[in-house]
C-alpha cells in the first residue's frame, strides 16, 4: 500500500469538500476546483479529513492510491493557500510587466512576446525581472511557469534566459582564442 497515499487530508477551516462517486468539488477562499478521480480509488470523507484508498487489491488501484491522494491533498491547498511559481529574468535588456491581464516579456527578440493567463491564473512582475506566476491549480501554475520560461529558456554559456527561482543552470565553458 502507498506510504503517501495512507496519510489523510486534513481539511482547513473555509474549505468546503463535496463528493459525488469518484467527483470531487473543493471550494475555499481562493477559488472552486473540481476533479473527476480515475476508476480503482475511493474516497471518502471523516469528520475534518479525507481518506483516499484502494478499491481492491489489484495492480491498477495501488498504482493509483497515492497519485489520487496528492490530486486531492493539492486541491485543498490550492483553494486554501494557493500556489506560487517564481521566475528570475537574466540579461542585459530583458525585462517583463504586466499590462492589464497580459504579461509582456521583452527578451531579446524584435518584438516582445505577450502571454494571455487562462482562467485561475494571474501573472505578477516584481522589479521588472522577477515574475510571479499564481493560482489555485497546482498543474495549471506549473504550465503557465513553464510557458514563460520557453520564451527564453537559460542558455549555459552566460545563464542568460528566464529561469525558475533557486534552479542552477549548468555552465560550460566557452570556447578559447587562437594561441
Amino acid at each position: 500500500m502507498s506510504r503517501i497515499g495512507k496519510a489523510p487530508i486534513s481539511v482547513p477551516g473555509g474549505v468546503t469538500v463535496t463528493l459525488n462517486g469518484l467527483d470531487v468539488k473543493v471550494k475555499g477562499p481562493k477559488g472552486e476546483l473540481n476533479r473527476t478521480l480515475p476508476d480503482g480509488v475511493t474516497i471518502a470523507q471523516d469528520g475534518n479529513a479525507l481518506v483516499v484508498s484502494p478499491a481492491n487489491a489489484s495492480r491498477r488501484s495501488r498504482e493509483r492510491h497515492g497519485l489520487c491522494r496528492t490530486l486531492v491533498a493539492n486541491m485543498v491547498e490550492g483553494v486554501s493557500q494557493g500556489f506560487v511559481r517564481k521566475l528570475e529574468i537574466v540579461g542585459v535588456g530583458y525585462r517583463a510587466s504586466v499590462q492589464g491581464q497580459k504579461l509582456v516579456v521583452s527578451a531579446g527578440y524584435s518584438h516582445p512576446v505577450e502571454m494571455e493567463p487562462p482562467a485561475g491564473v494571474t501573472f505578477a512582475v516584481e522589479n521588472n525581472t522577477t515574475v510571479l506566476v499564481s493560482g489555485p491549480d497546482k498543474e495549471l501554475v506549473g504550465n503557465e511557469a513553464a510557458k514563460v520560461r520557453a520564451i527564453r529558456p537559460p542558455e549555459p554559456y552566460k545563464g542568460k534566459g528566464i529561469k525558475y527561482e533557486g534552479e542552477r543552470i549548468l555552465r560550460k565553458a566557452g570556447k578559447t582564442g587562437k594561441k
